[in-house]
């Protein structure tokens, strides 16, 4: 809805925003030409998880934490583990590692998935929603829905089930799946192989804005291989830190314009800072495999990329990438390895952090000498990228000027989808306000 108002101005108002998760809005004020106020409101009611944590027991932060999302959960679960195994002084075995890897790259072959066809593809193609795409391009939304598939099957096989995993715990798994139930994958993930790599050149044939980001960029480094599960975190100004020091970097404030915390990077003094894809890439594009590192090159990635908009293409290297991976440590498994070790309860202080498909989540624990939980601390990827995204907006606005209202509006709806924010697990609906003088 677009309307003038007394004094010249005007507004434009979108009553909803599809192919976001949750529930926001956004107010954009402009006054000859140039950008006075950017707020990217978040007013879904706060879900006090870390409130939820307090009280309960050691163990328990794998299967609570998993419900805060249906499309991320093994990211809250792997980042909870971490935590709690640091606090008790535990390490977990090489297999339990990667095992926790390939249920990892389940994770993000589905949501990565789900995120490039149904969310953002119809952005660059011109069209309102993926059954719109559908209707027109039937075997572009097939391929997505046959790799989200492949990745919920993975989930399957190794979690005890695609959504809120049943098979992780404290210290590993419940149990470890067979040989034979992973083998019976292969198929599944060589399909997805080809549907990944015909996803790469898809997407890097859209036409993208020309659009550059000056952030931070902050991603985990593992010392071998693309981080997924754990790293230290790195940034692209230098800085190399243990995940326990993330919070002596990275301080979470309150605006009074969103429920979601945003966060701000050693006193914010570089200005906003980016996790998720274009981060991990930028940082880490040397480890990757070879199949996806020669995918990148194909689709036309250099050794970094900082325009918002060709996100998507780094989502579908990753994607090659997790199937390239899946496929490693299945053919290297064998039975007989251990589900877990003892996480025997004690007083202490734990963090952990992994790369969820939007980026970097963050949780920390205080338990007391039997294991209950004294205090909990969760930084989500989407609530660490919220200023980046109101920076990207009022770059849009300011260097678009020229475009009519329609044009304007659907730049700034593409612009916080390059994102893949997570706003909650519920509602998709957003509003967006500009106003002009």
């Amino acid at each position: 809805m677009n309307h003038k108002l007394t004094d010249g101005g005007q507004v434009m108002h979108v009553g909803t925003l599809a192919r976001v998760e949750g529930e926001g809005a956004m107010h954009i004020e402009m006054r000859d030409g140039r950008v006075t106020n950017v707020q990217l409101q978040i007013y879904e009611p706060p879900r006090f998880y870390e409130g939820f944590l307090r009280g309960r027991g050691w163990t328990e932060p794998p299967d609570i934490t998993a419900r805060i999302c249906g499309i991320c959960p093994v990211a809250y679960q792997m980042s909870a583990c971490w935590a709690i195994e640091d606090a008790c002084g535990v390490s977990v075995t090489d297999a339990v590692r990667q095992m926790r890897r390939l249920l990892y790259c389940g994770e993000w072959i589905e949501s990565h998935a789900l995120h490039v066809f149904l969310l953002h593809a119809p952005d660059f193609l011109g069209y309102e929603s993926a059954i719109d795409l559908a209707g027109d391009h039937p075997a572009v939304v097939e391929t997505g829905l046959r790799l989200k598939k492949a990745g919920n099957r993975l989930m399957t096989v190794v979690g005890g089930r695609s959504i809120h995993p049943v098979n992780v715990r404290i210290g590993g798994f419940h149990r470890m799946p067979r040989t034979s139930e992973l083998r019976a994958l292969r198929p599944v993930l060589e399909q997805a192989l080809d549907d990944a790599l015909a996803t790469v050149q898809i997407v890097s044939g859209f036409d993208f804005p020309d659009m550059e980001q000056p952030h931070e960029y902050v991603a985990l480094r593992p010392e071998v291989g693309y981080p997924i599960e754990e790293g230290r975190v790195v940034t692209s100004s230098g800085h190399d830190f243990d995940v326990r020091d993330f919070p002596r970097h990275v301080a979470e404030f309150q605006v009074p314009h969103s429920h979601a915390l945003h966060a701000r990077l050693d006193g914010g003094e570089r200005g906003p800072y980016v996790v998720g894809p274009l981060a991990r890439y930028t940082l880490n594009h040397d480890r990757l495999g070879e199949v996806a590192r020669s995918a990148a090159r194909e689709a036309g990635l250099g050794t970094e990329c900082r325009n918002p908009f060709r996100s998507i293409v780094v989502r579908a290297v990753e994607i090659v990438e997790a199937v390239t991976e899946a496929l490693r440590i299945i053919d290297g498994w064998t039975d007989g390895a251990a589900p877990s070790v003892p996480v025997p309860a004690r007083a202490g202080e734990g963090f952990g952090a992994s790369e969820a498909p939007r980026g970097i989540l963050f949780h920390r624990y205080v338990l007391a000498e039997d294991g209950t939980i004294l205090d909990a601390q969760i930084v989500p990827p989407t609530s660490q990228n919220q200023p980046a995204v109101e920076a990207d907006l009022r770059s849009l606005v300011e260097g678009w000027t020229d475009l009519d209202d329609h044009d304007l509006q659907h730049r700034c709806e593409h612009a916080i989808r390059n994102y893949d924010p997570c706003i909650s697990c519920a509602t998709h609906f957003l509003d967006l306000t500009v106003e002009r003088s």
